[in-house]
């Protein structure tokens, strides 16, 4: 299981997904460029001290992520609100990759387009959307108990 995201654009949900992955033992890819510089203070500060203790790749770009990946049995799997598919729902492998976008703009057609599988979490009616670092965390902990990876 690997967390990826597309382009994040504030440093504070970086880090505590970061935080997060470091805690749950996955690793996460970092497709840039990044809305803040990678070296912000806030970053690190709501990683905290679990920063050095995360497994994570920066990609110059979609095409280098896509790159590293190509060759794995891995599915791309992508959470947004224009799926119809409940996160609970969905089948998990061990090696899938949840995918985020950006918070202001999610992921071009382009990469939605090249993705294996599309979910949601589903919310009540007239809410936009949840925040990223609480949407990483739901999708990461029903794919982790579906595919018993979660930390010993």
């Amino acid at each position: 299981m690997r967390i990826a995201l597309y382009q994040p654009e504030i440093a504070g949900n970086l880090g505590t997904i970061l935080r997060t992955c470091a805690c749950m033992d996955v690793p996460v890819d970092i497709i840039e460029p990044c809305g803040f510089p990678f070296s912000d203070r806030s970053l690190k500060r709501a990683g905290m001290d679990y920063f050095e203790h995360v497994r994570y790749t920066r990609h110059a770009d979609w095409d280098a992520f896509k790159r590293s990946h190509d060759s794995q049995n891995s599915r791309i799997i992508l959470l947004t609100s224009k799926a119809e598919q409940p996160h609970y729902g969905y089948t998990y492998r061990a090696t899938d990759i949840l995918l985020f976008g950006s918070e202001g703009s999610g992921v071009p057609l382009t990469v939605h387009e090249q993705c294996d599988g599309r979910i949601t979490i589903p919310m009540k009616p007239g809410m936009r959307s949840l925040n990223l670092a609480v949407s990483a965390g739901m999708a990461l902990g029903e794919a982790l108990r579906q595919t018993g990876q979660f930390p010993e």
